[in-house]
């Protein structure tokens, strides 16, 4: 694809960051956090890998936003003023991501002949696919077969947190409060 559609999309990304950490109201923020997780399911076609993207849309935008929905039911509608300031998590996330950024200086350019999965991985999977699990097309096999153990940790990874935050949503009466508390707190907040 053309850079103009990544830079429209990482911009779009961007742009959704800076209000996930600048707004306040919590129903706003999961919904942009949704869009976040979708815009970048568009980035992950554009890199050409549509199952990820499908993993990322169905997850990111799907699942995940419907969870912090659910749990948006036990808290007040506006983020409660932070007592700290903001300089240490800010040195945090910017070391981080120097760190990560610095992380991937020895990775193979995209697309690369002479990277490793060219000349270790793929011949393997081209010689061993077929008597290993009998599936005649490359692209399936690995999909249906060996990444199946990655897609089955994913799964069990999002079971279990859906699990723990309706386990979480359950409880009566524990950290649960009455909408009119709630409505009365955010009052409060906002004077």
């Amino acid at each position: 694809m053309s850079p103009w559609l990544d830079f429209v999309l990482f911009s779009i990304l961007a742009a959704t960051a800076v209000g996930v950490v600048v707004l306040r109201h919590l129903f706003a923020v999961v919904m942009l956090g949704g869009v976040f997780s979708l815009v970048t399911a568009g980035l992950f076609v554009v890199m050409d890998a549509p199952d990820v993207a499908f993993t990322e849309a169905a997850v990111g935008a799907g699942v995940v936003t419907v969870l912090m929905l659910g749990a948006l039911t036990l808290t007040t509608r506006r983020e409660k003023a932070g007592t700290g300031g903001v300089a240490i998590p800010l040195l945090v996330s910017i070391v981080t991501g120097l760190v990560l950024i610095y992380g991937t200086l020895d990775l193979p350019h995209f697309g690369a002949p002479d990277a490793p999965i060219h000349l270790y991985l793929a011949p393997e999977f081209l010689v061993v696919r077929e008597p290993e699990i009998d599936i005649p097309n490359i692209v399936t096999a690995i999909l249906a077969s060996y990444r199946g153990f990655d897609t089955m940790g994913e799964v069990i990874v999002v079971f279990t947190a859906g699990i723990g935050v309706l386990l979480l949503i359950g409880q009566r009466g524990v950290g649960r409060r009455s909408r009119k508390e709630a409505d009365e707190d955010e009052d409060s907040l906002s004077q």
